[in-house]
């Protein structure tokens, strides 16, 4: 079935496009989808919540595989990694979207109500720092840097006092006022790890949001801000935002496709996770979905951002469509086969360890 693209093929779909396509409340995509084709002859319904940040991406692999069954139906939610964690712990959804590795107090609560799950890598991201682009002189931050700013008790109040030079610069000696994710997002909780050593560590007089559009719209209103949030989010805005190179003893570098897809950019490159109840997998439909992120793309995918020769997943395909990174092969063949492990686990009726705790 030809795929009709006249209402936005061609165009990259950005974060903003798949958050307004679930709707204000993050609803989701079920029951939006008035084309497509039943390719298979699958019908059930496949409930995802879990990351804000990762929604879009989650989105788009659930537009793309209910296109080509429309008898299914998968609604896509965005309420937090937190909050996701506690409701697919419990055993009421059966997809988490994931912007951190689930923690030891999620492990054992999945582990007490009995819910088994896999952890799949879905997409790469990298958090950006960026500042007023009247602030041209603060072009680059050193991890150290990052963590006297950032760090619980911090004593930097002003650009000077962050680097002593940036005193004398315009503005430099009034105080920064600091913007970025709060605690219920896995974003925070990353670059809490990754900058201070300790998920939650962070000064508590920044502005926290769990949007970060507000966090854009706060450093791009102000001139002595500083923000932190997903690259993707900075790229959406470049015109109204100067964005930061991180130092992590290598001069300096910012987050591009090249340099998180490699692994340059560091400490603020992630993976970002999908978590699936392994139980579900016996549904033919959930398994079907399940596979779906790992099958190569087909001749009805946008190919805007494919790379001449190149072979994507739907899953990467995905994470660069609206913004994000894609994981590289090596990465979607362990997630392949970690995939394919619990499915055979299911189909012999064996109940398999929680897979990947064993490998942190």
């Amino acid at each position: 079935m030809e795929r009709d693209t006249a209402d936005g093929g061609g165009q990259r779909l950005d974060r903003r496009t798949y958050l307004a396509a679930v709707g204000a409340s993050a609803a989701g995509l079920s029951g939006c989808l008035v084309r497509g084709e039943d390719s298979r002859g699958l019908e059930g319904r496949i409930v995802v919540d879990g990351s804000n940040t990762l929604l879009p991406h989650g989105a788009a692999v659930a537009e793309e595989f209910q296109w080509r069954n429309n008898r299914v139906r998968v609604p896509v939610r965005g309420s937090g990694t937190g909050a996701g964690f506690q409701r697919f712990c419990a055993g009421d959804t059966d997809v988490q979207n994931a912007s951190r590795a689930i923690l030891d107090d999620e492990v054992a609560l999945c582990g007490s109500n009995g819910i088994d799950y896999v952890e799949l890598e879905a997409a790469l991201d990298g958090i950006a720092i960026w500042v007023h682009p009247e602030n041209h002189w603060c072009d680059t931050l050193t991890v150290d840097e990052l963590n006297r700013l950032w760090r619980s008790g911090s004593d930097v109040e002003t650009w000077g006092d962050l680097r002593a030079e940036w005193a004398d610069e315009p503005f430099g000696d009034e105080e920064i006022d600091l913007y970025g994710r709060d605690s219920a997002s896995g974003t925070f909780d990353y670059f809490t790890q990754a900058i201070n050593g300790e998920y939650g560590n962070i000064r508590s007089d920044y502005s926290a949001s769990a949007d970060t559009n507000v966090i854009v719209r706060g450093v791009r209103g102000n001139r002595h801000a500083l923000g932190f949030g997903g690259a993707g989010y900075f790229y959406e805005n470049e015109e109204e935002l100067q964005l930061v190179a991180v130092d992590d003893d290598n001069g300096g570098v910012v987050p591009t496709r090249d340099t998180i897809e490699s692994g340059e950019y560091t400490p603020l490159s992630r993976p970002m996770y999908v978590y699936l109840a392994v139980p579900e997998l016996r549904r033919p439909e959930f398994r079907a979905y399940a596979e779906f992120f790992f099958e190569e793309i087909d001749e009805d995918a946008d190919r805007e951002d494919v790379d001449p020769g190149e072979t994507l997943t739907w899953t990467q395909w995905a994470a660069r469509k609206v913004g994000f990174y894609a994981v590289p092969d090596a990465t979607v063949e362990e997630s392949r086969e970690r995939l394919q492990a619990a499915i055979e686990s299911v189909e012999s009726n064996e109940s398999p360890t929680a897979s990947g705790e064993g490998d942190r």
